[in-house]
């Protein structure tokens, strides 16, 4: 299994001790963890995108562009790029710009977002939130894979003239996952394509997201791609990680900021049925408790998902180095163990993009022509199978 930090930048006071840092503090966090997780050898950095609430993660380019000057290797990723507000074209430009500074690290996570006070801030009916990601990802997803692109859809002016965008990606087009967490919309969309899924597993019991998981499967086996690059990532619930010598002594720090940061959300049809910090380690997705605890509980996820991926993000309330310690403890004491049980060959050798980064060797030809050219491969050498 490979590791992920995510980072949504949420903005929030410790509902404890009633501190809070400020914003310049927050986001120069962001970039100090992503730092400091590169060296302890996390596979990616995650940064989310909203754009309302209580966050600061309204310009991801920007904050993914200061991480890019102060790693090297780490992959850069996003949790998610809310796609369906934004103008492809601008996308595709300021994404192949972080590629190019991080010379081949970035990978796209899209969505629709998890905040619906976002349609109306840019203009867009929440209704149509749906089409508009499916519409603007055809587009973006040419945008990065042709030059002289030429282009008509119901929600933005057609793109009349041959459009070529610049910079072009370092080494072909970035692979893009779907993010996935209410419907089984974006797991479609996902399995379409061919693309990699990444299930939110935030705040629902998991049983809600194996059903989305599980549509995402069998939509990838009908549409005939290449089950090798069929692969999944998984969050780590919005509690976060907390570890403790002991599951007692983590439920007994960190319970009360769990349970008042919950208790403070109140978003009908968003709130998690976890709403105790005992309930929360017993059932919940939170990596909360002991090493051997959170050990076995990603064990647990992934024995149901079958995931390649794990993300986890810092309880950021918390005193900042009290973060890095947790990060540290993670990355010495559960990542060890979760790799031996789990492997995947995201980012390996046999997986196309794992030489995509300059570091890794910048897989010629793209990695994405190569994905494709496989599904493509699968469908003719499988044809009786996928004929209807």
């Amino acid at each position: 299994m490979k590791f992920q930090v995510l980072d949504i930048i949420p903005h929030l006071k410790n509902p404890v001790t009633g501190e809070i840092v400020s914003t310049a503090d927050r986001l120069n966090q962001v970039v100090e963890t992503a730092r400091r997780a590169e060296e302890l050898g996390f596979d990616s950095f995650s940064v989310g995108e909203r754009h309302a609430g209580e966050f600061v993660s309204s310009s991801p380019t920007t904050v993914l562009a200061a991480i890019a000057a102060v790693t090297s290797r780490i992959r850069l990723q996003t949790g998610v790029t809310v796609l369906s507000v934004l103008d492809p074209v601008r996308v595709a430009e300021d994404y192949a710009t972080i590629d190019q500074l991080s010379r081949g690290r970035l990978e796209l996570v899209i969505g629709k977002g998890n905040e619906v006070l976002q349609y109306p801030l840019f203009g867009l009916s929440l209704e149509d939130q749906w089409e508009l990601l499916a519409e603007k990802y055809t587009l973006l997803r040419a945008l990065w894979r042709k030059e002289s692109v030429t282009w008509s859809g119901r929600f933005r002016p057609a793109l009349t003239e041959p459009t070529t965008t610049t910079p072009r990606p370092f080494a072909g087009s970035p692979r893009i996952w779907h993010g996935s967490a209410t419907t089984l919309i974006s797991a479609a969309l996902a399995a379409k394509w061919g693309d990699p899924l990444f299930t939110a597993n935030a705040i629902q019991p998991r049983e809600n997201y194996k059903v989305l998981i599980d549509h995402y499967r069998e939509e990838y086996e009908r549409h005939g791609h290449d089950p090798r690059h069929q692969y999944l990532g998984s969050g780590s619930g919005a509690g976060g990680v907390f570890i403790a010598d002991t599951t007692q002594e983590a439920i007994r720090q960190y319970g009360p900021v769990y349970e008042g940061l919950t208790a403070s959300r109140n978003v009908p049809g968003n709130n998690s049925p976890f709403r105790d910090i005992h309930h929360a380690v017993a059932e919940g997705p939170a990596l909360v408790g002991s090493p051997e605890q959170v050990i076995d509980k990603i064990l647990s996820y992934h024995s149901l998902y079958g995931h390649d991926l794990q993300s986890i993000s810092l309880p950021t309330t918390l005193p900042f180095e009290q973060q890095l310690e947790i990060l540290e403890r993670f990355a010495l004491e559960v990542i060890p163990a979760v790799r031996a049980a789990a492997p995947s060959t995201l980012w390996e050798s046999s997986d196309p993009f794992g030489g995509r980064p300059e570091s890794a060797g910048a897989t010629e030809p793209d990695a994405a022509a190569t994905v494709t050219a496989d599904h493509a491969f699968n469908r003719s050498d499988n044809a009786h199978v996928y004929a209807h």
